[in-house]
């Protein structure tokens, strides 16, 4: 199977009712700032470079930003403070995401969520999670990266079980680093959340710091 195989039964998912009822709903009623545009409605594949060395794994799709747009931290607040962050490292060739067509490229990047589907209060369940968590593995299978950047505590839990990580001495905090005996490095970042960025936890310069991070540890596994 390649990625557009794995995209194609993404979209076809229905394993949570709840999700599938709610994406759904929102795409139907729409925001009125947006109701002249059509919403995406469906779970929201990963997106960027297929051979990335850095994989970013987020929390969920927005209801009104991916879950309209189709494409990861695209049209909501987080993208705003996200994707300038990446363009400032290097890592995109434009700071702006508005929609699926704008033409921003990610250089050595990849990002995928979670929960592929919008949830009510974005607030997916265990187990909706668990339910999706197949998908991620998958993709971290087809990209095999050699960093692993996680935005948010449940971004890093997901991570832990997927790799069967149970060493209790790794705490999530913001830009600590972790190295796995056999697997990618994984670098810790607080989620670009509005709850974050306008709250001051979560800054332009600590973001920054991350990708600083994620390209010294590629550079570090560069062969001498």
């Amino acid at each position: 199977m390649d990625l557009d195989t794995f995209n194609h039964d993404l979209l076809e998912c229905q394993l949570c009712p709840r999700l599938v009822a709610w994406r759904e709903q929102v795409a139907r009623e729409k925001r009125r700032s947006y109701k002249d545009q059509p919403y995406w409605g469906k779970p929201v594949p990963g997106f960027g470079d297929p051979h990335a060395r850095i994989f970013i794994v987020g929390l969920a799709p927005g209801a009104h930003g991916s879950n309209r747009t189709g494409r990861q931290f695209t049209g909501d607040a987080s993208g705003d403070f996200f994707y300038p962050a990446l363009y400032r490292a290097g890592l995109a060739n434009q700071p702006n995401a508005t929609s699926r067509d704008d033409g921003l490229t990610l250089y050595n990047v990849y990002t995928a969520p979670v929960c592929r589907c919008a949830p009510p209060d974005n607030k997916p369940t265990a187990l909706e999670m668990a339910q999706c968590q197949p998908y991620l593995q998958a993709e971290l299978e087809f990209i095999h990266p050699e960093v692993i950047v996680v935005l948010g505590r449940i971004a890093f839990e997901s991570i832990l079980r997927i790799y069967s990580l149970r060493d209790k001495s790794w705490k999530f905090s913001h830009n600590a680093v972790f190295e796995m005996e056999h697997g990618p490095s994984l670098v810790c970042s607080y989620h670009p959340s509005q709850q974050n960025t306008q709250t001051g936890r979560l800054t332009p310069a600590m973001f920054d710091l991350v990708w600083q991070t994620a390209l010294a540890l590629l550079n570090d596994h560069r062969p001498g």
